[in-house]
């Protein structure tokens, strides 16, 4: 019964990850914000929910390794995502047509997550407030990279194409696009909480582990809005929404260590966490570097060595998740 109400949720998910995409296009053409900044902030926090109210319950519950597991394991299946659709439609080429501003999100998203690895290496216990020092830094890191992705973004963000009287953005409102959007972003959250509540219980009655229940199934399954709001942008001829969602994401992810810290009691909750978290840090860190030396490359390549680093991500995946459960 727990495996067909997990189920139910992540449907939910994925339903309504469907609208919150296509609201988040029709804002992105019908406002001032262009894709990149659309995709990068307000969808990639809007898809980001359910990893909040998953971290959220998991630290209610007392379980540190879905919190930090949920956070690493997200950012890991995020990627493998934009490396599965650029495999997909690579006649689109995806990392050839987004703006070049994608490199400043990438870089601030490959620094946090070394500094969630060396955090995990050293598990200090040193906190402020009851918050985990760590969690400060990486906090504090977030809010100075984003002002200087908001600084140095403007003005490089390529003009959006006009709006195509067949594609939603022609038939919806802005203001039904942002009534719907803030809807579909509740649900969204509703169905978080309840994918982790019934992802706990399935690590206790399974014995796969906390940690890698977290870092692979809750994390694939809170990663779906990730997953159907890249696959609606790229039908949508959006790059720049697909590949600043997924970044974006990212990023808005890492703040949430700081945030389940704050409502963690039992001291830093990095330090709490498991060193098989190492692993899925690593793994977020190489996967990150690969995506942006596709980012920087794929202007110049041809369509035979183009898809490379995408499929090399995949493997790099895999591998990384094997890891993860053997260990």
């Amino acid at each position: 019964m727990i495996f067909v109400l997990f189920g139910i949720a992540a449907l939910i998910t994925v339903v309504t990850a469907v609208k919150l995409s296509t609201y988040a296009d029709v804002i992105s053409e019908k406002s001032k914000l262009g894709g990149m900044m659309v995709g990068t902030l307000l969808l990639a926090g809007a898809t980001s929910l359910p990893e909040v109210t998953t971290s959220l319950t998991a630290v209610f519950l007392d379980n540190p390794d879905i919190a930090v597991g949920n956070v690493l394991g997200s950012n890991m299946f995020n990627l493998l995502i934009i490396a599965v659709f650029d495999l997909v439609y690579r006649k689109e080429k995806l990392f050839s047509q987004t703006s070049f501003s994608h490199v400043y999100t990438a870089v601030l998203g490959m620094f946090l997550a070394a500094m969630a690895l060396f955090a995990l290496m050293i598990k200090t216990e040193i906190s402020i407030l009851g918050i985990g020092i760590d969690s400060l830094l990486i906090l504090g890191v977030y809010a100075v990279g984003m002002y200087i992705i908001n600084k140095n973004g403007e003005g490089v963000v390529p003009a959006e194409e006009e709006i195509s009287e067949e594609g939603p953005a022609y038939a919806i409102s802005l203001r039904h696009a942002v009534i719907g959007f803030i809807i579909a972003a509740i649900v969204i959250l509703g169905a978080g909480s309840a994918l982790t509540m019934t992802g706990d219980q399935i690590a206790i009655q399974t014995g796969l582990g906390s940690s890698f229940v977290g870092s692979f199934l809750i994390a694939a399954s809170t990663s779906l809005p990730e997953a159907i709001a890249v696959l609606v942008a790229l039908q949508l001829h959006n790059h720049n929404l697909a590949l600043g969602s997924i970044l974006g994401s990212n990023l808005f992810n890492m703040i949430l260590l700081a945030v389940s810290d704050i409502g963690y009691f039992h001291g830093p909750i990095i330090a709490a966490a498991s060193t098989v978290h190492q692993i899925t840090a690593g793994a977020v860190l190489v996967l990150g570097t690969i995506v942006l030396l596709a980012v920087l490359r794929g202007r110049k390549k041809s369509f035979r060595v183009y898809p490379w680093p995408s499929a090399l991500l995949i493997v790099v995946y895999f591998i990384s998740s094997y890891l993860i459960f053997v260990i």
